[in-house]
C-alpha cells in the first residue's frame, strides 16, 4: 500500500533544532537504565509556505541504540540539514535519497524528514493520517510499564494503568526480573492482554528461562536478544511457544525482509525514528501485511509532536495489535503541544488537522529548551 499521492515540495529556508529536557512524571526503568528526564531534539523546518515540526527520538546516551542526542545534534547540523538546504525545493519523499550518502543516523534523518513532511502537508491542508493511508480515526492504546522496585509495586502500577483504561499492558523485563514479575501481573489481573519487552537483555543461553514465560499466554516477547542476532532469534523462536517480536533489530525495510525470511520474528514493532522515517515505516508495514505478519507501533517517550505522528501511523490497516501510543499524561505533566493526547475509552484519537494536526505551545517549548541552533541558506 504505497503512498497514494505524494506531498507537494516546499521551498526550504532553514532548520531550527532545539534540545529539550522534559521531566517525566515518574522514573522509567528498562534493562539498560533509568530515565527521569526525557532529552529529545525537536526540529522545525522553515519554509516559504510555513513551518513544519519533527522530533529526533534519540536518548541522552547510546543505550537503546548507537544513536544519542549529542551525536544526532552534531550530524544533523554538520551534514544532514546542510545537504537538504542545498536543494532549492524539496519533497518529503526525496529526503531519504538526499541523505542516503550519510551512513546510519536514522533517528536524525527521521526527524528532519517529518519536519519537511509536516510543512508540506500543512501547506496543502492535508492530514498526515490521510497521506500515510490511515483507515481509523482513533487507535487502541497500550502502555509500557518500566521495571519497578519489586513485583508488588509492579502490580500496583499496572492496576493504575488498567483503571485509566489502557487496553494492553507491556512490562519491561531483564534477567532476574522476568518470570516472577510476569507471574505477579498475570495472577493479579487474569487474562488481560499482556506482553513483555526485554530490550536485548538476554542471550540464547537464556532460552530455558525465556521458555518459562510460555505459561503466561503472552501476546509476544519483544526483542529478547541483541539487535544483530537475527539467526539466534530464529533459533529462539523455534524453542518458544510465545511469539517473538523484533524491535531494535528492525532498522529498515531490508532488515524486516531478512528477519521474516529467517523466521526470526512472527510480530514486528515499527518505530518510525528507528527505521529512518515514516515513509520507511509504511514500507515495512506493507511488507509485513503482505506476509500476514502483525505489526504494532512502538514508542520512544515522544512529545506530542512524535505522538501525533505515531497515532497517524498506527491507524494504518496492518497495525492489528495495540501499540504504545499512550496519552501524553503517561509520561509528562506538561507537553509541548496545546492539546495533549488524551485517553478516550482506551483509545487515542488520530489528529485530523493539516500535517501533524497539532499546534506547538510556544511557552512550553521555550521553558523546556536547553540548546538551540538555526541553519539557513
Amino acid at each position: 500500500m504505497p503512498i497514494a499521492r505524494p506531498a507537494a515540495s516546499v521551498a526550504l529556508e532553514g532548520f531550527e533544532l532545539r534540545v529539550l529536557h522534559l521531566p517525566l512524571v515518574s522514573p522509567f526503568t528498562t534493562s539498560f537504565g533509568t530515565e527521569t528526564v526525557r532529552e529529545v531534539i525537536v526540529v522545525r523546518a522553515l519554509t516559504s509556505d510555513g513551518d513544519g515540526w519533527g522530533e529526533i527520538v534519540t536518548q541522552a546516551g547510546p543505550l537503546y541504540s548507537s544513536e544519542y542526542t549529542q551525536g544526532a545534534w552534531d550530524v544533523a547540523l554538520r551534514f544532514l540539514a546542510p545537504a537538504l538546504l542545498d536543494r532549492t525545493r524539496l519533497a518529503a519523499e526525496d529526503v531519504a535519497g538526499v541523505l542516503e550518502p550519510f551512513k546510519g543516523h536514522r533517528m536524525a534523518k527521521a526527524g528532519l524528514e517529518l519536519a519537511v513532511l509536516d510543512a508540506a502537508l500543512r501547506a496543502e491542508g492535508r492530514a498526515l493520517g490521510e497521506y500515510l493511508g490511515a483507515v481509523r480515526d482513533r487507535v487502541p492504546s497500550g502502555v509500557s510499564v518500566g521495571i519497578q522496585h519489586d513485583p508488588a509495586a509492579l502490580v500496583d502500577t499496572v492496576g493504575r494503568y488498567l483503571d485509566e483504561g489502557y487496553v494492553r499492558i507491556k512490562i519491561k523485563i531483564k534477567p532476574g526480573r522476568d518470570v516472577a514479575d510476569t507471574a505477579a501481573v498475570r495472577d493479579a489481573f487474569g487474562t488481560i492482554p499482556l506482553q513483555v519487552d526485554a530490550n536485548s537483555a538476554y542471550t540464547l543461553a537464556d532460552a530455558a528461562t525465556l521458555a518459562e514465560l510460555d505459561r503466561f499466554d503472552l501476546i509476544l516477547i519483544e526483542q529478547p536478544l541483541q539487535e544483530d542476532d537475527l539467526v539466534d532469534h530464529a533459533e529462539l523462536a523455534r524453542r518458544l511457544r510465545t511469539p517473538v517480536c523484533l524491535d531494535e533489530s528492525i532498522v529498515s525495510d531490508k532488515a524486516a525482509a531478512d528477519a521474516l525470511a529467517l523466521g526470526s520474528a512472527s510480530v514486528i514493532n515499527i518505530k518510525a525514528g528507528r527505521v529512518g522515517g515514516y515513509l520507511e515505516a509504511v514500507r515495512i508495514h506493507d511488507r509485513a501485511r503482505d506476509a500476514g505478519v502483525p505489526v504494532w507501533c512502538g514508542g520512544m517517550l515522544e512529545t506530542g509532536i512524535g505522538r501525533a505522528a505515531n497515532a497517524a501511523l498506527a491507524a494504518l490497516p496492518g497495525f492489528t495489535l495495540p501499540g504504545d501510543v499512550s496519552a501524553s499524561s503517561r509520561f509528562y505533566t506538561r507537553d509541548v503541544i496545546t492539546e495533549p493526547a488524551v485517553l478516550e475509552d482506551g483509545h487515542v484519537r488520530v489528529p485530523a488537522g493539516p500535517g501533524l494536526g497539532v499546534e506547538i505551545d510556544p511557552v512550553a517549548l521555550e521553558d523546556f529548551t536547553v540548546a538551540r541552533e538555526t541553519l539557513t541558506r
